[in-house]
């Protein structure tokens, strides 16, 4: 019996191994990480160009001088540009091999006003040497645990989890933890315009703080806290007042996210675990999930995320003009989608990632068909499909560098409803009085639920 014993432990041991193994994904070795920085840019992306030359090589992104600013607002760089050529709905076939199925879903859905104007690919991407430093740090630390939900290693690098990554899941956490730079209060704009194009503007005013960043914060405060943030409606008179605080958790298995909501009219602090993942959005009409926010968010649990490659496609990039402080909302937001002439599309390489729901999970998005920028990590363009593997909504990401602050923000995201012909646009900021308040420096207790009904304002 003991050499059956013996056999039995071995196996069960050999078994138990191979489960770890299984569950932990490692970080890259030091010789592929010496990769960042020489043949790939120091967050990941190929340096070099494309073989025709489209895409041009990453040589360091925009100065901080680049174009002048106004208020806060960005000046474009590239103001004295042309487009190339303008994809419209009878030419997309000729562009279909560089357009995402959603992109030209919106073509048939909105043939005569749907466009896409196509500029010099300017790869304009900066960040500062701390981010560069800590992906170069995450990439040989970071793992990613509890089936890759989770990450170890992590909780003092903040950027960048997996630089080098080897799995859609992998590519998906580096949206989720890019470079956002320092804490900030802004004030955004979304509407849901109806089919005819009249809108209410909602006003919501964003905190959004980083622990590690804060003097007040205590080690429970950094451990698993990704970032604060707390959205305040401003108007209308019927919405003011109601606020959201979110303690972003970075092991949202371990720890889901914590969430709170102060209703103005109750005068009352809830627990609000509503939202995340398929939870309404936040005054969207029921145009958007909570996770849609920010293009994607939140804990990517409940899909199995497949990489599909990397792949060159037309996607919004360098958006001034969309951003520019000299437009109203009604120049931005028209019948169907936003102004296609305010956009800019460039020729990039993004990575390209498929996430499927896991058998047993629950949301109203059976696949999300995702691409993200590689010299950013940001989701730009995402299609989500319903359970009868329909397409269903298109989200597009309008982004643009901020080369004084050294990062990437959006000048707009618009996520088109396919089946009701309906929209929701938001991160709108023209006419603010000034643009992302990056001075803001804030403490954990302006995060607490405590603080909450303090920020209502009726």
């Amino acid at each position: 019996m003991k050499p059956a014993r013996l056999l039995l432990t071995a196996c069960t041991l050999s078994l138990s191994l191979s489960l770890v193994a299984a569950s932990v994904m490692a970080a890259v070795s030091p010789e592929e990480a010496a990769k960042l920085g020489t043949s790939l840019t120091p967050i990941g992306a190929e340096k070099a160009g494309n073989a025709d030359g489209s895409i041009p090589a990453w040589t360091g992104g925009l100065k901080a001088d680049a174009a002048p600013v106004q208020n806060g607002f960005m000046g474009n760089p590239y103001a004295s540009e042309k487009p190339l050529f303008i994809i419209t709905a009878a030419t997309a076939e000729q562009y279909k091999d560089k357009l995402t199925p959603g992109q030209q879903a919106l073509f048939k859905r909105y043939p005569d006003t749907y466009k896409m104007p196509v500029y010099k690919t300017q790869r304009s991407a900066v960040l500062p040497q701390t981010a560069y430093d800590a992906a170069k740090k995450s990439a040989v630390t970071t793992e990613a645990v509890n089936d890759g939900y989770s990450l170890k290693n992590f909780n003092d690098i903040h950027y960048f989890a997996f630089p080098i990554p080897k799995n859609g899941l992998e590519v998906v956490w580096n949206h989720l933890t890019r470079y956002r730079g320092h804490s900030y209060i802004n004030s955004q704009v979304q509407a849901t315009p109806q089919v005819n194009g009249s809108f209410t503007p909602v006003q919501i005013e964003i905190a959004s703080g980083f622990p590690w960043l804060m003097s007040d914060a205590k080690p429970k405060d950094i451990n698993n806290i990704l970032f604060f943030a707390k959205q305040t409606v401003t108007s209308p008179a019927r919405m003011a007042g109601n606020v959201t605080l979110i303690h972003e958790t970075l092991d949202q298995v371990a720890e889901p996210r914590m969430a709170w909501a102060y209703n103005a009219g109750q005068r009352r602090v809830r627990r609000a675990p509503q939202v995340a993942y398929d939870g309404p959005g936040t005054a969207a009409d029921g145009l958007r999930t909570a996770d849609n926010a920010d293009m994607y968010n939140g804990a990517p649990d409940r899909y199995d995320w497949k990489l599909v490659g990397k792949k060159e496609i037309y996607i919004p990039y360098n958006s001034y003009k969309l951003q520019s402080p000299s437009l109203k909302y009604t120049d931005v937001i028209q019948p169907g989608h936003i102004n296609q002439d305010l956009t800019r599309y460039e020729l990039h390489r993004v990575w390209e990632v498929v996430g499927t729901l896991k058998s047993g999970s629950r949301h109203i998005y059976a696949k999300r068909h995702m691409f993200f920028d590689e010299d950013t990590w940001t989701a730009v363009e995402i299609d989500h499909y319903d359970g009868r593997g329909q397409l269903w909504r298109v989200s597009e990401g309008h982004t643009f560098t901020d080369y004084v602050q050294k990062l990437t923000a959006f000048a707009g995201i618009g996520t088109y409803d396919l089946m009701a012909g309906r929209y929701v646009v938001s991160n709108l900021g023209n006419e603010n009085k000034q643009g992302i308040n990056y001075a803001y420096q804030p403490s954990v207790n302006d995060f607490t639920p405590a603080a909450l009904r303090n920020a209502g304002i009726r």
